[in-house]
């Protein structure tokens, strides 16, 4: 009788574990600028590949550094971020973009240097 009561919760528990570890754990893969949607707000993290080899351009009118990301399917796309980067930038190949999709480019509100 008292394993027949185990069973249920025991089940739940593994069922939630699983969820847990195939949907919501953080993943360190480079995400994909098309799960993304150009008609929301909605500031949302990916971690993409800086391209350093083409450039940094800090636009002191626009308030932001202009610069070049690569995501996981190899779309390359153009980010205005905040005005002062992180330091190490130019010579990282990993960052998380907290921001949203514009149709012609990715507005970072912040940018994180990853391992």
């Amino acid at each position: 009788m008292k394993v027949q009561k185990l069973i249920l919760p025991v089940l739940i528990l593994a069922v939630l574990a699983t969820l847990y570890f195939l949907y919501f754990s953080p993943k360190d893969d480079l995400g994909l600028f098309s799960d993304f949607d150009t008609n929301s707000n909605a500031n949302r993290d990916i971690i993409v590949k800086v391209l350093p080899e083409r450039g940094f351009l800090q636009d002191k009118n626009s308030g932001g550094t202009v610069f070049y990301v690569e995501d996981g399917a190899g779309q390359v796309v153009k980010v205005v971020g905040p005005l002062t980067l992180p330091p190490g930038m130019d010579v990282t190949s990993r960052v998380t973009l907290r921001g949203h999709l514009h149709a012609d480019y990715f507005h970072a509100a912040s940018v994180t240097l990853r391992n």
